[in-house]
């Protein structure tokens, strides 16, 4: 009877126990809410709005240039001479320049023959036009097919090398760097890249050269990526509004106004003096292809644009790759800037306006403060404030901006307008890991130099050999199913949303469900999970 007695007892001094906890958690609440909470979360949301009006200002300059692009029909053909190649009875084919074709590629088991294949397929003269395989596999098996390839198409009559070499220095830089050091190059003019999972068509060449031809103050002309695999899933849809916007906008603008932008690594022609001129490619990022631009640009080179030129490529289909591939893309530019930054300023060959668009529009605004906003704004601070009553976002910075900047987003892809919601949401939880490899390229911190090769799963080839849907071959591992950030941004926005649910007058509670929901799905692995089962 005593023991029980006792254990009668023990719930109520546990409880008690627990009120002075949450006594004592509620004082220290109060004591530093007003002098140290209240301040920090007003100034958080002051930069969150000039950051925004940033962003807004940005996009709305953007869309006016595209809106007189339109209107007066600048078109590159216009701004630059361009005539088509024709034959020369006396020269015969020495009239045509000589033309390297870079296929950079690592372990592509899935897409080496889509690319092989379409390049060795361009419409050149045959003995002006040298295809360079540069495989970097680590897979013997793997790197005989590839070779294989190879010797079929030689064998066909192409002129085609296959360079391999006993290291993966510099990644695809280093790959690049060490293939322009082969004694045929220094015979050619011009060089295309193109990345193992990108299609060119057979004309690429004859609608691309004569801008660089004609045209000596040009180093690159690039050209737009046509997604085959862009309807296979949600995700991939994601992706396809957030990449048209870039090339439909983003490239267009730079192009029409400054002759620049970034190169984005494949679908584009160089001139081979330009490079060498920039001082070739360079691994010290995983943007490669943009410090080079860059690099090129500070010399006085100008860049062409051609949107009307579609070159197929592949959409990461898994979450995993995706993931990897925003990292590069993200942390790479942040790093560049840092290295970079003085040298833009310094430089004497371009003019100040061309270095406040590099600076300012190009780097800082694009490609730093835009990840940072969308993920500090939007997920930590808006519902931040939904526990601190006291600070208060003014609509026009919480609704009426984002709303404008989301719709001049959408312009690029109109046939996904009415998945808007689904890729704001999307695009709030990537903004985690931009936000996350941006500060890291900004510091140098670890992971600042990971290179990690996006996965291909060449949906473009098996397409072509099934008509109906694969079945999906699910991954049942804990590790790869559980995403831990995304975990905890997800109890966090639950837990504003409950807050503003009990004590807010709002409706705010709406938006984080939505987005705790969608950070929860992400997190539980239920997006980019399953991928095709070849």
């Amino acid at each position: 009877m005593e023991r029980l007695s006792t254990a009668a007892k023990l719930p109520d001094s546990f409880f008690g126990g627990r009120d002075d906890i949450s006594m004592q958690m509620g004082l220290i609440w109060s004591q530093i809410k007003a002098p140290l909470i209240v301040p920090l979360l007003r100034l958080a949301v002051v930069l969150c709005l000039i950051m925004s009006v940033m962003l807004f200002v940005e996009r709305l300059y953007m869309a006016v240039v595209i809106v007189l692009i339109k209107l007066f029909g600048r078109k590159p053909e216009k701004r630059y001479k361009w005539e088509p190649m024709k034959d020369d009875v006396e020269l015969g084919n020495s009239a045509y320049p000589m033309v390297l074709v870079q296929i950079p590629m690592y372990n592509e088991r899935e897409v080496y023959q889509l690319s092989i294949g379409a390049a060795c397929g361009l419409s050149w003269p045959s003995d002006r036009i040298i295809i360079q395989v540069l495989d970097d596999s680590t897979d013997p098996t793997i790197k005989d097919m590839v070779e294989l390839e190879c010797q079929r198409w030689a064998s066909k009559g192409i002129n085609i090398k296959y360079e391999i070499r006993d290291n993966r220095n510099g990644y695809k830089a280093g790959a690049l760097k060490e293939g322009m050091k082969r004694s045929y190059v220094k015979s050619c003019d011009f060089v295309a890249i193109f990345d193992a999972d990108f299609q060119p068509e057979p004309d690429f060449l004859w609608r691309t050269i004569p801008f660089l031809l004609h045209n000596p103050e040009l180093a690159l002309v690039q050209t737009r990526w046509k997604f085959v695999n862009s309807n296979e899933c949600l995700m991939t849809r994601m992706q396809e509004m957030s990449l048209d916007y870039h090339f439909t906008v983003e490239q267009e603008v730079g192009s029409s106004t400054h002759a620049f932008f970034g190169f984005n690594g494949t679908a584009g022609v160089w001139r081979i003096a330009a490079i060498n001129e920039a001082g070739g490619w360079k691994d010290r990022t995983t943007v490669e292809d943009m410090d080079l631009a860059v690099r090129a640009s500070l010399q006085g080179w100008k860049f062409v644009y051609l949107g009307s030129i579609q070159v197929k490529s592949e959409l990461p289909s898994t979450f995993k790759a995706y993931r990897y591939q925003q990292h590069r893309w993200s942390c790479g530019p942040a790093n560049l800037f840092r290295k970079m930054v003085m040298e833009i300023i310094r430089n004497k060959k371009v003019t100040f306006w061309k270095k406040v668009h590099v600076i300012y529009s190009f780097f800082f605004v694009r490609k730093i403060i835009a990840h940072i906003n969308a993920f500090v704004f939007y997920c930590i601070v808006l519902p931040a404030t939904v526990l601190v009553p006291e600070v208060v976002v003014p609509k026009w910075g919480g609704i009426y901006i984002p709303s404008l900047i989301t719709l001049l987003n959408a312009v690029g892809t109109p046939r996904s307008i009415h998945l808007l919601v689904f890729w704001i949401l999307f695009e709030n939880i990537m903004s985690l890991h931009r936000t996350k490899a941006t500060i890291i390229g900004l510091l140098e911190a670890s992971r600042v130099n990971e290179w990690i090769v996006t996965e291909k799963l060449g949906d473009a080839l098996k397409t072509l050999k099934v008509a109906t849907k694969l079945p999906r071959k699910p991954r049942f591992r804990i590790g790869e199913r559980l995403h831990l950030l995304e975990l905890a941004v997800g109890l966090y926005l639950f837990f504003c949303g409950c807050y503003d649910f009990i004590f807010g007058k709002n409706y705010f509670y709406l938006f984080l469900y939505i987005q705790a929901t969608a950070f929860f799905i992400i997190g539980f692995g239920y997006v980019g999970t399953f991928v095709p089962n070849s």
